[in-house]
């Protein structure tokens, strides 16, 4: 079984599970402050749920999560991943950056 590591938890899943799913079933959230609230529900449309991968393998991007990617507030060249498109296949560690969408790069991780 693969983990995913957020915010100092280790985490095990079944492969292929999405990466939001995993984090919200741990009680964990991909979003900060009121977009906990206000996203899309893992459409892949609103950007809330963007993390950094900072280890691990994941699959390319979809074309919607690249859509969302390059659209503001995000930049498509930050690196980020939308958690709800992604699918843990092997173990990864996972960081959040500030802002609503998880879009301040230049910050201090939250987690």
């Amino acid at each position: 079984m693969p983990t995913v590591t957020f915010n100092g938890t280790t985490i095990e899943c079944e492969r292929g599970e999405r990466l939001r799913d995993v984090l919200l079933d741990a009680e964990e959230t991909p979003h900060n402050d009121g977009a906990q609230w206000v996203n899309c529900r893992g459409f892949g449309t609103c950007g809330t749920c963007a993390v950094e991968i900072v280890e691990g393998e994941v699959d390319d991007k979809h074309a919607r999560e690249a859509w969302r990617l390059d659209f503001p507030p995000h930049n498509a060249s930050s690196g980020l991943r939308l958690a709800c498109q992604v699918r843990v296949e092997d173990d990864l560690v996972v960081r959040k950056y500030p802002g609503f969408w998880g879009q301040e790069t230049d910050q201090s991780p939250e987690r």
